[in-house]
């Protein structure tokens, strides 16, 4: 269970980055508020952009904890890689992080072409390894409500001399000045 006292009333109409550990509850977070969001009547008017990697049991994609995915416009690429993980040296977590740019470009200049009035967005940090924080942003003006997880942590710091562990960091601290409030679930065990 997630103890984050969230007030979902409280994501309405603003822009929210949920930040956190592996393992920390972000995701678990984030279904909440899509379940809110669907209890409320909103489903019509949400877009998710799942791009969360499901790898040696580290991230999770909104449709584990949620069965309400399938009720509003679910965008997910086809294939999704966990570049720290999966990469044996810099130049290929590099290249996973590139392929992973290539994959979510697309789904992003959906969103751009025919925007709904919330977007989520799960494991964002996934673009930021390749692609630009301007991107995002960008998008995010596109919406009236803006829910999105990264990844903000110590267990993944190993990224096998790639630099995209410092590229992370420096584009998710610019990110965080274009929203309204940054929050930090916190497992409850």
């Amino acid at each position: 269970m997630v103890d984050v006292r969230a007030d979902f009333g409280g994501f309405l109409g603003r822009k929210t980055l949920i930040v956190g550990e592996v393992g920390s509850g972000k995701t678990h977070l984030l279904s909440r508020f899509l379940d809110y969001l669907i209890e409320r009547g909103y489903g019509d008017g949400v877009t998710l952009i799942e791009m969360a990697p499901v790898h040696g049991g580290v991230g999770a994609p909104v449709e584990k904890y949620s069965g309400n995915v399938w009720r509003i416009r679910y965008l997910r690429p086809t294939k999704v890689y966990a570049p720290r993980l999966m990469g044996r040296g810099p130049q290929e977590v590099l290249e996973y992080a590139e392929r992973n740019r290539i994959e979510l470009e697309p789904l992003l200049s959906r969103f751009e072409q025919e925007p709904t009035e919330i977007l989520l967005i799960n494991d964002l940090t996934i673009f930021l390894q390749a692609g630009e924080p301007e991107r995002i942003i960008e998008v995010m003006e596109l919406c009236e409500t803006f829910a999105a997880t990264a990844y903000e942590g110590e267990k993944l710091k190993d990224d096998k001399g790639s630099g995209i562990a410092q590229r992370e960091k420096r584009a998710l601290s610019l990110i965080k000045r274009h929203v309204d409030q940054v929050i930090t679930p916190t497992l409850n065990l």
